[in-house]
C-alpha cells in the first residue's frame, strides 16, 4: 500500500510540474487506473453530501425491506384464513345433550322416604285447633301441656307411625335430623314448635313394637280467626326440603 502511495505521489508531482500548458506525461494503462481509483476514493472520503446521501439510501433500503417482509407475512396470513372452511368452527364444537346427562332427583313423597327411615310408615290422620294440648279430657294423666299465646290457637297435626313388621323397631326422629315447617293457606312456612311432649314427631325417640302403631303430633301457632283450607307440611334436612300437601 505504501508503494502504491509513493507511485501516486510521484505521478501527481510530475503532472503539477508540467504546468497548464505542458503536455501530459505518458502514463501506462495501469498507472491511469490507479490514479482514477485514488482520486475517486479521495472525493468520496471528503464529500459530506455523498456520505449523507449514501446513508439516506441505506435507510431507505432498510425500510423497503421491512415493508416487503410485512406484506409477505400479511399475504401468508390471508391465504391461511381463506383455506379454512367456514364449517370448520361448527365441526369442532362439541354438542352436549343435557337431557341425557342431567338426572332429575325424585321428590320424596313420604316422611320415611325423605329421612331414610326403615320399616316404619307415617300416615297423616287430620288436625285439631285448640287453645291447649293435650287437653286431658279423656281422663289420662298429663305430664306436660302447652297453651297458645294470646290471639292465637294451636294447630295440631296428627300422624300415625306404624310398625308393620314382625320385629320391634327403634324410631329416632332426632337422630334422623327431622325438622319441620307448616304452611297454612299458602302462607310462608312457620317452624314447628319445639315441645317436651313425649309424642312430638320432631323429637320422638323410642321403640315401636312389632305390628303396633302410635300417634305423633307436630304443632304450630296460627291466628285465632284463621280458617284452615290448605296445609303444606315442609320436611327439612341435609338434602334440602320437600313439601307434602296434607290437604
Amino acid at each position: 500500500m505504501r508503494k502504491v502511495g509513493t507511485v501516486l505521489c510521484g505521478i501527481t508531482a510530475a503532472i503539477l510540474m508540467a504546468g497548464c500548458g505542458s503536455i501530459m506525461p505518458d502514463l501506462t494503462e495501469e498507472e491511469t487506473e490507479i490514479i482514477s481509483e485514488y482520486a475517486a476514493g479521495v472525493l468520496l472520503k471528503y464529500d459530506r453530501v455523498y456520505s449523507s446521501r449514501l446513508m439516506d439510501a441505506s435507510e431507505f433500503e432498510e425500510e423497503e425491506n421491512k415493508k416487503a417482509e410485512w406484506e409477505a407475512a400479511a399475504s401468508v396470513q390471508e391465504t391461511a384464513e381463506e383455506e379454512v372452511p367456514e364449517e370448520s368452527v361448527a365441526d369442532t364444537t362439541e354438542v352436549i345433550d343435557a337431557s341425557q346427562d342431567t338426572e332429575v332427583a325424585a321428590v320424596p313423597s313420604t316422611i320415611e322416604e325423605f329421612y331414610g327411615i326403615q320399616d316404619i310408615t307415617f300416615q297423616y290422620t287430620g288436625y285439631e285447633l285448640t287453645q291447649s294440648y293435650p287437653s286431658g279430657s279423656d281422663g289420662e294423666a298429663v305430664f306436660f301441656a302447652m297453651d297458645a299465646t294470646e290471639g292465637t290457637q294451636l294447630l295440631v297435626l296428627k300422624f300415625t307411625a306404624a310398625n308393620g313388621g314382625t320385629a320391634d323397631q327403634a324410631l329416632d326422629m332426632i337422630g334422623s335430623g327431622a325438622r319441620f315447617k307448616i304452611s297454612v293457606n299458602g302462607a310462608s312456612g312457620e317452624n314447628a314448635l319445639s315441645t317436651m311432649l313425649l309424642n312430638d314427631l320432631q323429637t320422638y325417640k323410642d321403640v315401636i313394637p312389632a305390628g303396633a302403631s302410635i300417634e305423633l303430633v307436630s304443632i304450630v301457632e296460627v291466628p285465632q280467626s284463621v280458617t284452615v283450607e290448605t296445609i303444606d307440611f315442609i320436611l327439612r334436612g341435609e338434602a334440602g326440603n320437600a313439601v307434602i300437601k296434607l290437604q
